[in-house]
């Protein structure tokens, strides 16, 4: 069933169309990214699920409610991280999630929630003080303590280190696996690649692809690489005629195909038959960050 239902959603500040009729759902339990440049409308879009911002246009259903005229309710099923927030800088920890905990009538155990994200240690320490990734942990920790079915986390892992962001990533993978829907707003390409199920690629305030990343990763042109140095001449135009071939190029002395996996294949075939040896053997798969590219036409 879907949790989270937009419908051609619509938002305008001044001449400037940020959301122009945007659509989609997400399904109960489902890790749903969104992913694309920075103004291409994503945070936009979310600001407008968590009923932050009143849409110009179209519907936004939330467990059936709408952000805007069932805000309390709303509230009641939705958590939320915002991509920019803080806190007063003196308070502890443990003051904040007390703070929040307190907002709602039945809310999960904060001592639990401090335990699981590995604030424990932290409690009595300031805001202030708290690293990157120790702020980032207790941003999560304040939207779930409310219990929510949905949460929202939007740029999460900007400004942490590598290390604190693959630990944020097992956190995301955790609350999924815990029975909530993550609505996951990134520009990191891996990060979404990683964690996501379906992922909606925005791009000047439109949905130009979704798909699940392997789904939006096989609509590029040549979604494998295999580049190898010929033991003798081969043709390109053989190469070209092979199954699934977008391209084929020579750089340095390199034969460079792309295709799919079923290329390379008959690549490889293709040499074995003419007793030609592949030397320096590579096979690299897109990313989805070709994917991005490729349907898009610009960096995220």
């Amino acid at each position: 069933m879907a949790i989270v239902e937009v419908s051609d959603l619509r938002k305008t500040y001044g001449k400037k169309r940020a959301v122009d009729g945007i659509s989609f759902r997400i399904e109960e339990c489902e890790i749903f990214g969104i992913l694309g440049p920075n103004g291409a409308g994503k945070t936009t879009t979310v600001e407008c699920v968590e009923g932050l911002r009143r849409p110009d246009g179209g519907s936004v259903r939330v467990a059936g409610y709408d952000p805007v005229t069932d805000r309390e309710s709303v509230t009641r099923v939705l958590g939320a991280q915002l991509q920019e927030s803080e806190l007063q800088p003196r308070i502890t920890v443990r003051e904040a999630l007390e703070l929040y905990a307190a907002c709602y009538p039945a809310p999960a155990d904060w001592r639990a929630l401090a335990d699981r994200l590995g604030l424990t240690d932290t409690l009595r320490t300031r805001f202030a003080k708290l690293s990157g990734g120790q702020k980032q942990r207790l941003s999560i920790a304040l939207a779930l303590v409310g219990r929510p079915d949905v949460v929202v986390l939007d740029e999460l892992t900007t400004g942490l280190d590598p290390r604190a962001r693959r630990d944020t990533w097992q956190l995301i993978q955790e609350i999924r696996d815990s029975g909530v829907t993550v609505l996951l707003v990134t520009h990191f390409m891996e990060e979404a690649q990683r964690l996501c199920d379906r992922i909606a690629l925005i791009d000047k305030g439109r949905i130009t692809a979704l798909d699940t990343p392997s789904g939006l990763i096989g609509r590029t042109a040549g979604s494998t690489e295999v580049s190898f140095t010929p033991s003798a001449p081969i043709e390109a135009r053989l190469l070209s005629e092979l199954p699934s071939v977008a391209s084929v190029a020579y750089k340095d002395g390199r034969i460079v195909v792309n295709g799919t996996d079923e290329t390379v294949h008959a690549v490889l075939s293709l040499l074995a038959g003419r007793g030609i040896s592949a030397h320096h053997l590579r096979v690299t798969e897109a990313t989805l960050d070709d994917a991005y590219l490729d349907l898009t036409g610009q960096d995220a």
